[in-house]
This record gives C-alpha cells, structure tokens and sequence, in this order.
C-alpha cells in the first residue's frame, strides 16, 4: 500500500486511529490573545524565522520575477506539487511529470491543489473550514472512495476548529466567521474559549508578547498549521498534500509569500528525513518537539528560497 501524510517511510507514530497528542498547539493558542508568540521564545525559533525572511526577501528581489514573474510562478507550482506527492509516496521526475506521461492518482491530485491555490487565498482568510474540504476533494479524487471527499477522519473535528481558529488571526485582512459545517465542510473556527493541542505542552508559562495577533509571523502560524494536519492526520488518503496546502495558503494570505512563489514542499523534499523525524517530534507536544519543526520549516524556507531562484533562472 501506498504511505500517505508525511512520507513513504512512515509517517509520525503509525497508529490504529487519528493521532492524538497530549495536547495540541492550536487548541490552548486559540484562547489567547497572542495566541502562538510564546513558541517564539523556544530556543532558537525567533532567530530561525528572521533568517528564513531574509532569504525569501533577497530571493523576491530576482530581477527575473520582474520580467518572467508568470512562467516562474508556473515552474514553482509543477515543482512543489512534483515534490508534495513525492512526500506521500508518489515519487516522479518533474520532467516526467511536465510531459503529461504520469497518471498516477495522488500526483494528479496534487496537480489540481497547486493549481487552485491562488484562487482560494482569500476564502482561506474567511472560511478555511471550507477550504480544507475543497483541498482534500481535490488531493484525494480517484485515490478515496467518493463519499469520503471532503470529510475529515472521525474525531478530529475539534482539533481542527481550533487549528483554523488560528487562520483568521494570521491572515492580512480581517477574518469573517465561515459558514455552519455540512457534509463538505470539516470544521468552522471556534469561540474565543476553544484551544488546540501539540501546543499546551510547549507552552512556558507567562512569557506571551502583548502584541497584537497580526505580529504573529506567519511561518510560524504556516508550521503550526501543517504541523497539526499532519499530527491528526485529518483527511483519509493524502492527508499530507491537504496539509503542505494548508499551509502555504497561510503563508500567501499572511502576506509571507503573497505570489505563491516560495515552494515549501520543494524545501522538505531536500530535507525529507529531517521533515519525518519533526513531524513526527511535533506530534508529541513536547517543547523539543515543536523546535525541532517549527526550526525545520524555516530551513525548508530557505531552501524554497533557493529553489525559487533557481527557477526563475531556468525560464530566464
């Protein structure tokens, strides 16, 4: 069979149903003010998100993206699609994959995620309830049965409401409440008392910013977001295409990558080891834990970072 979510040679902690961490990042942030500032004094995390700015700044500046910015947004999205069904199992060359010889179900699937992402940016910010039904509709056709499209796994809802209670929060514009849930609608965001949970754990006790939610970098909000759709393995099938989605719709709503142009999928390729063991060490809620992911999303930022750069010579 083939392994879905974190990668084909496991994902974090196998288990008979939906994963389920002492606690959740999501759930305890959702009742705060600032509700994620605190992960940004675990040892190293502040330090690591402003290296990962300043390389996708200095990449954004490519006189390139001026004169080719369409083709290169185009490379970028068939490479991180390439790169996020490689991830679940479904390993190709892009060149194979460019061609239109690849009919495999979880790569064509990823395809059509790539391809709606600019489309759902804004919905993401209002309704990301919806918008995680839409991504697993469109990441698990011909791989689940018709029926389980755009259902998440039994169990799960309350870890993610409080996961995309943090969505709004993180987004440039302000957020509207999403409409009641249905048969194709996961979760809609909780009231000001709901919490999530890999985070309760990592959390240190009075040591939370007194800013506003905005000032949350949203590669943090972008990790933690992925980090639970990955730990709850929410969606059946691809579950881990529907999470890297997730979490590049924050980080392009955030205002981080605002064109869709930093592949992230393409950086936790090139440190697929290290994705798996953090994903995996996320999912335990520990302190160390969330570090050593929320650190691995910013090194898979830079090499996003380069990866952009090396796309845009490549159409150049």
């Amino acid at each position: 069979m083939r392994a879905f979510g974190v990668g084909s040679a496991g994902a974090p902690a196998r288990r008979s149903g939906p994963c389920q961490p002492p606690d959740s990042v999501a759930r305890v942030a959702s009742t705060q003010h600032e509700p994620l500032a605190h992960l940004l004094d675990l040892a190293g995390v502040r330090a690591a998100i402003e290296a990962a700015r300043e390389r996708v700044d200095r990449a954004m500046r490519d006189r390139a993206l001026r004169r080719q910015g369409g083709r290169v947004a185009a490379e970028v999205s068939l490479r991180a699609a390439v790169a996020s069904a490689a991830l679940s199992g479904s390993r190709y060359e892009v060149d194979e994959v460019r061609a239109g010889t690849v009919t495999d179900p979880v790569v064509q699937g990823a395809l059509r995620v790539a391809e709606a992402l600019p489309g759902l940016v804004d919905t993401w910010s209002r309704a990301p309830g919806q918008v995680l039904a839409r991504l697993h509709v469109l990441a698990a056709r011909d791989v689940v049965p018709a029926d389980a499209l755009g259902r998440p796994e039994p169990g799960v809802g309350e870890r993610i409401m409080a996961m995309t209670a943090l969505v709004g929060r993180n987004a440039t514009t302000p957020a509207t409440t999403p409409p009641g849930p249905s048969a194709t609608t996961p979760a809609t965001p909780p009231g000001p008392h709901a919490t999530t949970p890999a985070a309760r754990n990592a959390t240190t006790p009075a040591r939370h910013h007194a800013t506003t939610p905005a000032s949350t970098p949203p590669l943090l909000t972008a990790a933690v977001v992925h980090g639970e759709l990955l730990a709850s393995r929410a969606f059946p099938g691809p579950y881990g295409v529907v999470a890297r989605a997730a979490a590049r719709l924050t980080l392009m709503a955030g205002g981080f990558d605002p064109r869709g142009l930093i592949g992230m999928e393409i950086g936790h390729l090139a440190r697929e080891p290290e994705y798996i063991g953090a994903s995996g060490a996320y999912a335990t809620g520990t302190p160390d834990g969330v570090r050593s992911w929320l650190k691995h999303c910013c090194a898979a930022a830079e090499v996003a970072a380069e990866a952009l750069t090396d796309a845009a010579a490549a159409v150049g």
